[in-house]
């Protein structure tokens, strides 16, 4: 089993890192940075989450591994740590996932740390990688200054998901099963506005609304050929029915 070395004297404990000014410190912890742990050892992912929970980073670890790029989705972390071998796919896999629709800062925490796997995970889009077993005082320290230098919250998240469809607002494209999608201007103002109000039918007129801005010069045949170009890109990639009319009313997705 992999160990990971805790810091002496800590536990339960709230205090100043050794070497870390106070006002540093403060301004770290007023962050509030959230941080996802995406590890299959429940001690190593328990010992990490209660360590930085102490310097007051939000931590969450996941726990379907089936569906690491859900729970990253709902989430929203500001950094991840990522373990190399994980059941189901592997880090690389939900590394190059992440990146298609967020630049967070990804770090690689694994006992596989031959060069060909640390080579591997850079190219993967990680951005740094720490050898298991590790000191929790090197990793923090890391994660800080991984941190200070990412935000400017440049790789904040900024998506939609909803059934595995995910609309990624920064670009307006739709990630559906490993393939990607561009939409137009008006692709894209429709599935946001049908996104945001999942399970729940949008009026025909509010829609108009979001692509004009006044509907008093668009009739109902412009929406429709709108919603069956849209609904004929989304069958494209494999998303079946996902848009369903309510005749005379509007539209809803379920």
């Amino acid at each position: 089993m992999v160990t990971v070395q805790n810091v002496p004297g800590t536990l339960g404990e709230r205090h100043r890192a050794p070497g870390v000014p106070a006002v540093l410190e403060d301004k770290e912890r007023a962050s509030m940075y959230k941080i996802l742990i995406v590890e299959d050892d429940l001690t190593i992912a328990k010992t990490i989450q209660s360590h930085l929970t102490r310097w007051d980073y939000e931590v969450h670890c996941v726990t379907d591994f089936k569906n690491v790029q859900e729970e990253f989705i709902s989430f929203g972390p500001h950094l991840v740590l990522m373990d190399i071998l994980l059941p189901f796919y592997n880090g690389f896999h939900w590394c190059s996932q992440i990146r298609t629709i967020s630049k967070v800062p990804i770090i690689f925490v694994s006992s596989a740390n031959d060069n060909m796997n640390i080579v591997m995970a850079m190219n993967m889009g990680g951005d740094d990688f720490i050898e298991k077993p590790f000191d929790l005082n090197v990793l923090t320290a890391k994660i800080q200054a991984l941190l200070r230098r990412t935000y400017s919250f440049q790789g904040q998240l900024s998506v939609l998901e909803y059934q595995g469809v995910i609309l990624n607002l920064n670009d307006a494209t739709v990630i559906y099963q490993d393939q990607k999608l561009d939409l137009t201007k008006n692709d894209f103002k429709i599935l946001q506005i049908l996104m945001e109000n999942a399970g729940k039918i949008v009026k025909r007129e509010r829609i108009m609304e979001r692509l004009w801005e006044s509907d008093e010069f668009i009739d109902d045949n412009t929406l429709t050929v709108n919603i069956t170009r849209l609904r004929r890109k989304l069958e494209g990639i494999g998303v079946e029915n996902f848009i369903v009319t309510k005749k005379g009313i509007g539209y809803l997705i379920e």
